[in-house]
């Protein structure tokens, strides 16, 4: 038995028994000098794969060099709105290796991004550059460790040839690792097709991988649509509580999973201005911060959309059920939403004023352009027009001092992925040095302990730092 078939794969690929329509059966495009950059470990392990065998071995996997056994690659078919405008989509530098079966019985979508042209690339090479692939991998694991649902990275592979963008750049492969890369997009590409058992294969699909719990045979279109939006409430509430703005909220970039995908121009926030966009294609500010939950509700109604053709009862009923399901998604968003500010500021009861109290220190954080993880980070030590109110509040609380401490120090990070130190960490990588990316990985998988190693990674960007701008790495 070879060393690849004994690393632990063991696939099996549902998606690939899904209608042909929705895919296409494609082989990635082989790279000339696969180079293991990094690899995860804990994440490999946790898929029961064999780390020590993958290091050695595994970087013609993670090039798509080669392929894992039992894996039956493929290009998956999707729609979105970007921007706001309808597009016929698909994985144009993607390709679905299979779904790996973990040993406790989890499914988990293996992807190589940046793995060559597919028949949804357009005019696009299918390649990606090592930056953009680094920088994915290290706010993906940034968000795993502040707690937040998101897509992981097993391994960052260097290529060996060049990628042209405004210049050559030196190209990448990452594994990417998902409860599946099933988007509102693909609801959206499913009913535009216009044919109604392959949209019903696809929520079936969905529905056993996602939600099995749901078995009633009314309306499962109804009940699938509900648990896809109080997971997108209770994720777009992580992001604003811990300051992310994702970049670019394209409904192909939403998974009903509930875990944040696609890491393009996404960004934290150092200075808080609920106005904040960082991607440098969003000049209306589109997916600005603050805008982020509204942009959710509108991505949903868009799989509501999608799905009325499997709803039962007829056009005018269904569009009422979609509807009445849509409404919920602000009172299910603000209920995440407060739970979490509850933990920032320390309380475990709900009082009425607890969302003014929080709105307050926002305000007087935006006022001031203070920074807005390390506001949270050091609460007590600031001196406010909010300050006397919150400590009354606390006073009210059951429990001690003690206790609110710990509270607020599980709900509110000393490290995140500062913009300034990933794009340090990522310029040394380009040029050949992985020892400051390795250390900001390991600073950023211990996010809530202030320690002496993560020192220099809690401050914010230098004195004269222009307006950050990131790119979608395409």
């Amino acid at each position: 038995m070879s060393s690849l078939a004994s690393a632990g794969w063991h696939f099996d690929n549902s998606y690939a028994r899904l209608p042909a329509a929705l895919f296409t059966r494609t082989a990635p495009v082989p790279v000339s000098a696969p180079r293991l950059v990094a690899f995860n470990d804990p994440l490999a392990r946790e898929l029961g794969l064999d780390a020590t065998v993958l290091r050695d071995t595994g970087a013609a996997i993670f090039a798509g060099n080669e392929m894992p056994p039992g894996a039956e690659p493929l290009a998956q078919a999707y729609a979105g709105h970007q921007f706001g405008h309808f597009t016929n989509l698909g994985d144009g530098r993607a390709i679905l290796l299979g779904e790996q079966i973990t040993p406790d019985g989890r499914r988990f979508d293996i992807q190589l991004k940046g793995s060559g042209r597919t028949p949804y690339s357009r005019n696009g090479d299918g390649r990606a550059a090592l930056g953009p692939m680094l920088r994915e991998y290290l706010v993906s694991e940034g968000m795993h460790a502040l707690g937040i649902p998101t897509s992981r990275s097993l391994a960052v592979v260097a290529s060996g040839d060049s990628v042209l963008r405004e210049r050559p750049l030196p190209g990448a492969v990452l594994t990417r690792v998902a409860a599946s890369h099933i988007r509102v997009g693909t609801f959206e590409y499913a009913a535009a097709v216009g044919d109604g058992p392959l949209l019903a294969a696809l929520l079936d699909h969905a529905i056993a991988r996602h939600d099995p719990e749901i078995t009633e045979p009314g309306d499962k279109a109804a009940a699938f649509l509900a648990a896809v939006l109080e997971r997108q409430a209770a994720l777009i509430a992580k992001w604003m509580l811990m300051g992310f703005v994702h970049g670019v909220m394209n409904t192909d970039n939403m998974a009903v999973s509930g875990e944040t995908i696609d890491y393009g121009p996404c960004a934290f926030l150092d200075i808080f201005d609920p106005a904040t966009t960082f991607s440098s294609i969003d000049r209306n500010g589109r997916y600005a911060y603050s805008s982020q939950p509204a942009i959710a509700h509108w991505n949903l109604a868009r799989l509501a959309e999608s799905l009325l053709a499997v709803m039962p009862g007829g056009e005018t009923a269904a569009l009422e059920r979609a509807k009445a399901v849509i409404a919920t998604f602000p009172e299910r968003f603000g209920r995440h939403y407060l739970t979490g500010a509850r933990a920032k500021l320390g309380l475990s009861t709900a009082e009425p004023g607890d969302a003014a109290l929080f709105a307050a220190v926002l305000q007087w954080m935006h006022d001031t352009r203070a920074d807005f993880t390390a506001t949270f980070a050091s609460l007590p030590n600031h001196s406010a027009p909010w300050s006397a109110a919150w400590q009354a509040r606390l006073a009210r609380e059951p429990g001690s001092a003690t206790d609110a401490a710990a509270r607020m120090r599980r709900a509110n990070p000393v490290v995140i992925p500062r913009n300034h130190h990933v794009e340090e960490a990522l310029t040394a990588a380009e040029a050949g040095d992985l020892g400051p990316f390795e250390r900001l990985l390991a600073a950023l998988r211990a996010p809530y302990e202030a320690t002496p190693d993560n020192e220099p990674y809690r401050s914010g960007p230098p004195a004269g730092c222009g307006p950050y701008r990131t790119f979608c790495g395409t």
